[in-house]
């Protein structure tokens, strides 16, 4: 059931701001298309996102430097650094902060563990490059896995319940995941073995942690004799006041940038590069006051996804992924460029992205919110605005069928999501929309959105309402 609500539907794209230039260069044309109480609303909102920068509560460390050299590194690409990086953070914290600087070279090392008011800066050419054995990242500690919390291999770089803490700089994060170390892990989960009822074991159907999670083993005992659940590269745990800016992130084993039940997150200048499986760019879960800006993403898999947990687990921490700011990016290879989900059990709220460009003959889809009656969740007030598409296979996905489809008792809801201002080139579909019949899709608004080219419509199923206005399809006003 579509009920499409038209509005004066103009034959120029009015846009009420052309950002950093991308809208005017891909034919932007300002005209007063909008009515004034739409022009407010849509100021209120995004007065919000500015609120919420505003908010933040910023880093700031010492002038101290602490170079890893003084206490033993080499940056020779042999030496293992992993204690001196160790003994350098140690000190840095003990003496009230500062800087940990890896200069320029290739310092190898384990997993790394940053202090309260520790930033590890990596000076240009200086490479920080990680082990890929396992073992190296035992003991286990606290981690997320795909939304499900557990006792597991540390993250490359990890923080648990620090504060003012930071990774700077113009060098490289070095994963070394490729298709030999890492990445083979897919999948293999099923081999993933805790004790269970040989009788019961559904391991090789179903994850194990996931299992474990359904049936509220305690976190301290979601421990594995053997482990194929790769670690992300950066996850600070519990954090408070949280910095990643200008380092280029490569090849990590699984998920880039990681914060976890943070407090006031700033991503900003980074690169990542990572096409592995599960090589998502930035996913924040649970968090609150996020910005991401001006970072580049070419991944394997969602360029950036906000989360909030996976079915119980995260209802059972009840902490939304809320009051995030997502800005002045550049999407290339991903699964979906802005994305919401589909660990989403805690739901999603105040989510603003603006001034994107996203483009690749391998991006899947520009905007993607993905759940089902399983994850369930609230997702409300959500807001994209002035974005450049150039090619890209599905604009806009709202899918409500993903993995388990709707086989539970949460039903997903989307609340207030609001597209403005957006210019595709070239698109395969616009739309993959599935609601539920018992709850359908309702609540979007499109405001003046141009695609120029688009091979089909797409799919809407179970859409109970669509506001569109100055929304365009091929070179001619959408009709529905």
């Amino acid at each position: 059931m579509i009920d499409i609500k038209k509005r004066d539907s103009l034959r120029t794209l009015g846009l009420s701001t052309c950002a950093l230039g991308l809208l005017s260069a891909a034919g932007c044309q300002t005209s007063p298309a909008a009515t004034a109480g739409y022009v407010k609303a849509d100021q209120a909102r995004w007065q919000q996102a500015d609120d919420i920068i505003a908010g933040i509560a910023r880093t700031d460390f010492p002038n101290r430097d602490f170079p890893v050299t003084e206490f033993g590194g080499k940056g020779d690409g042999k030496t293992d650094n992993t204690d001196a990086v160790a003994r350098a953070i140690t000190a840095c914290a003990d003496a009230g902060g500062g800087r940990v600087v890896i200069p320029a070279g290739r310092f190898n090392t384990g997993p790394v563990h940053l202090k309260s008011n520790v930033n590890l800066h990596l000076e240009k050419r200086a490479v920080l490059s990680f082990y890929t054995d396992p073992e190296r990242y035992l003991p286990a500690v606290l981690t997320r896995w795909e939304g499900v919390e557990l006792m597991g291999y540390s993250p490359l770089i990890y923080a648990l319940e620090q504060e003012n803490i930071a990774v700077t700089g113009e060098g490289i994060l070095e994963g070394n995941g490729s298709n030999s170390e890492w990445w083979p892990w897919k999948g293999k989960w099923k081999n993933t073995a805790w004790e269970l009822d040989p009788e019961t074991d559904q391991s090789n159907t179903r994850n194990p942690l996931f299992q474990m999670a359904e049936e509220g083993v305690p976190v301290s005992e979601r421990r594995f004799e053997k482990n194929f659940l790769r670690p992300p590269f950066f996850q600070p745990y519990r954090c408070k006041r949280v910095l990643i800016e200008g380092v280029t992130i490569r090849n990590s084993p699984f998920w880039l940038v990681n914060p976890v039940l943070c407090e006031d997150v700033v991503v900003r200048g980074v690169q990542c590069v990572s096409h592995g499986p599960n090589s998502d760019g930035c996913d924040p879960e649970s968090c609150n006051r996020v910005l991401i800006e001006k970072c580049l993403f070419d991944t394997g898999d969602d360029c950036i996804a906000l989360k909030s947990g996976r079915n119980n687990d995260g209802r059972r921490l009840n902490t939304p992924i809320q009051n995030v700011v997502i800005q002045d990016c550049q999407m290339r290879a991903g699964h979906g460029g802005v994305v919401i989900g589909s660990e989403i059990s805690g739901g999603a709220r105040n989510i603003f992205a603006r001034r994107c460009h996203m483009s690749s003959p391998v991006l899947d889809r520009g905007v993607r919110i993905k759940t089902n009656s399983v994850r369930g969740g609230l997702i409300e007030n959500i807001n994209v605005r002035d974005i450049v598409i150039g090619q890209v296979k599905d604009v806009f996905v709202i899918n409500f069928y993903y993995e388990e489809g709707d086989k539970g008792d949460y039903l997903p809801e989307v609340r207030d999501l609001h597209i403005s201002n957006m210019v595709v080139d070239n698109a395969e579909r616009v739309f993959h929309l599935r609601g539920f019949e018992r709850a359908p899709i309702s609540g979007v608004t499109l405001h003046n959105v141009n695609i120029k080219h688009a091979k089909e419509l797409g799919t809407l199923e179970n859409v109970s309402s669509i506001e569109i206005k100055g929304v365009f399809l091929n070179g001619e006003p959408l009709s529905l």
